[in-house]
């Protein structure tokens, strides 16, 4: 429960008494001033950020953050995020398409240029499955991990989704096609470093000091087949990956560490270890409800974060690290919304501890944290549900006498598509005669499509640290790396002092 909540008397107590609460006139006069007495005493920080910590909850949309919110905090509540003191939005298209991907999104967020839906690291000259265009350097595009490198800084990347999917891979490869993850998908004729490869073999990914998330069997493809999935590639040239960068680390005298569960993870001694490389999984990481939590199982999103971090910490010169929620949009895709909600909370606990952490070492004004998402869903909230009524629900009746969900999807798959004919009249299902709470169960859809698609509308983005105020309105989302590499001076602005950079014109307001 907030603090602020607490203050005015409110504790965890029934529904009616929750009600009496939010119904009554002392109590919202007096969070309304709570509020703008907090507001008021928002400053700006303009130190040089030494870290830059950025959030990404993939297919995490302003619909996603209301519901989860409602759904673990209740309707006054707050995610750890929506307390930040700034916050703005971002438009998220690509340079071709109105509604994006995670490959082009993720792209405009590390580099500062908007490309081609499905492509990575490479500007819009390079067209989907464009292999030639793909290999010119001139076409390549700089990321902010490779800005931070050169600067002096610890680099890392982490993901609940594989550490070759869209989202990581963008920071580290320069590719044509976001699924030519491993040797088995790269094209006939077309002589271009698979993704797994690139993030070994090539800058930055090869000197990134933390990667962790799943994707083993993009890197080892020819071990562990009892539980090789065929959603995606598996590498079949006989290397191991994760060997050859391990036998890399230990040729240049380095520290490393190679974790394959929790256990193994929370044992590393941070301040005797330089590099950490953790493949959980072969595929995706298991969603949060399913995860075995015990010290053999698979680490959670909040202690890969924090592990990181206090490893990161150890350079003098600061670090950048980019941390993925990735299962949020994996769930959405396959229309389970409870299960995409719970990765959403899973991704709030990584935040809320990093804050902790960052408070706890000092760190916290110098380091510019970020959360936002890379696209949107097509998540909608609708009906007139009471206050309490549960946001995974039944939230009203149609015309039509039959009951719907409050959360349902503009189109997805035949699990959310609730349509039958009857005498040739369209029969929706009755959602109160199932368990809209089951981890399975999809919310109703009105167009049946192959997957749920992304959504094309702006998505939230919330900051604190230094020049953390520079989110303010609605922004271009290649933005993103403009900002990160001016608040903490790398790249083109390594040499710049605050004054340097003045306007005499705004692109937010008059």
């Amino acid at each position: 429960m907030a603090e602020w909540a607490k203050t005015l008397g409110l504790r965890k107590t029934p529904l009616f008494t929750l009600f009496y609460f939010i119904t009554d006139t002392k109590y919202w006069k007096e969070s309304a001033l709570k509020d703008l007495y907090e507001s008021l005493e928002v400053g700006y920080n303009t130190k040089i950020a030494k870290n830059v910590i950025l959030f990404i909850g993939d297919g995490m949309g302003p619909n996603t953050i209301t519901a989860t919110r409602i759904y673990s905090k209740g309707e006054t509540g707050y995610l750890s995020w929506e307390r930040f003191p700034h916050l703005g939005a971002i438009k998220t298209y690509a340079a071709n398409k109105q509604v994006p991907d995670s490959a082009n999104t993720a792209t405009a967020l590390y580099t500062g240029v908007k490309v081609n839906k499905g492509t990575l690291g490479v500007d819009s000259a390079v067209q989907l499955e464009d292999c030639q265009g793909a290999l010119l350097e001139k076409n390549h595009l700089t990321t902010v991990a490779t800005h931070a490198q050169e600067a002096g800084k610890s680099t890392g990347i982490i993901t609940t989704a594989r550490v070759t999917d869209a989202t990581p891979a963008a920071m580290y490869a320069h590719t044509a096609n976001r699924g030519w993850e491993c040797d088995s998908s790269i094209p006939a004729g077309c002589d271009i470093k698979d993704i797994a490869r690139q993030l070994v073999e090539d800058l930055p990914g090869k000197k990134f000091n933390v990667i962790m998330g799943g994707g083993r069997q993009m890197m080892v493809g020819d071990q562990h087949k009892d539980s090789i999935t065929s959603s995606t590639c598996v590498r079949t040239d006989g290397r191991n990956l994760i060997g050859e960068w391990a036998e890399e680390k230990r040729s240049q005298g380095v520290r490393y560490a190679l974790p394959n569960n929790t256990r193994d993870l929370l044992n590393i001694d941070v301040s005797k270890t330089d590099y950490i490389l953790g493949i959980f999984n072969n595929y995706n990481l298991p969603n949060e409800y399913e995860r075995d939590k015990s010290e053999t199982g698979i680490p959670s999103l909040e202690e890969m974060a924090t592990t990181a971090i206090k490893l990161l910490m150890n350079n003098e010169n600061g670090f950048v690290l980019m941390v993925e929620g990735g299962l949020i949009d994996t769930n959405h895709h396959l229309g389970k919304t409870h299960a995409a909600l719970e990765e959403a909370v899973a991704l709030n606990k990584a935040v809320n501890s990093t804050m902790r952490l960052l408070r706890d070492s000092g760190i916290e004004d110098k380091t510019l944290v970020i959360v936002t998402s890379d696209h949107s869903h097509t998540l909608t909230i609708s009906g007139y549900p009471d206050i309490g009524n549960d946001i995974l629900g039944i939230a009203d009746k149609d015309a039509d006498g039959v009951p719907y969900t409050t959360l349902g999807y503009a189109n997805s798959v035949k699990n959310n598509y609730h349509y039958k004919a009857v005498n040739g009249t369209v029969v929706r299902e009755d959602p109160s005669k199932v368990d809209t709470r089951s981890w399975d169960y999809g919310p109703q859809a009105a167009v049946l499509t192959g997957s749920n698609t992304h959504g094309g509308n702006d998505v939230f983005i919330f900051a604190s640290g230094p020049f953390a105020h520079l989110f303010h309105c609605i922004h271009e989302q290649n933005y993103v790396a403009t900002v990160m590499r001016y608040a903490s001076r790398i790249g083109e602005f390594s040499s710049y002092s605050a004054s340097q950079l003045t306007s005499s014109s705004s692109t937010c307001g008059y």
